[in-house]
């Protein structure tokens, strides 16, 4: 995976987890307070929804990638 991808990859699981978790940041702060949050199970069924489509997305983007270049 190439760095650009591993960014683009973090920014979307950083999105996901403020849309529905209400996470601004997925860094470690190395602070109770700022490192464990308590959540919803519907947000937490939500956020892994969404983590996994947009797996799929990539995944099949990137079969079409490796179609074309045949």
């Amino acid at each position: 995976m190439t760095r650009r991808e591993q960014e683009r990859r973090q920014k979307t699981l950083e999105q996901i987890a403020a849309r529905h978790l209400f996470i601004e940041t997925l860094a470690t702060r190395r602070s109770d307070s700022l490192d464990f949050h308590e959540v919803s199970v519907w947000g937490v069924k939500a956020a892994l929804k969404e983590a996994y489509e947009a797996g799929r997305r990539d995944a099949a983007r990137q079969r079409g990638h490796q179609k074309e270049g045949k």
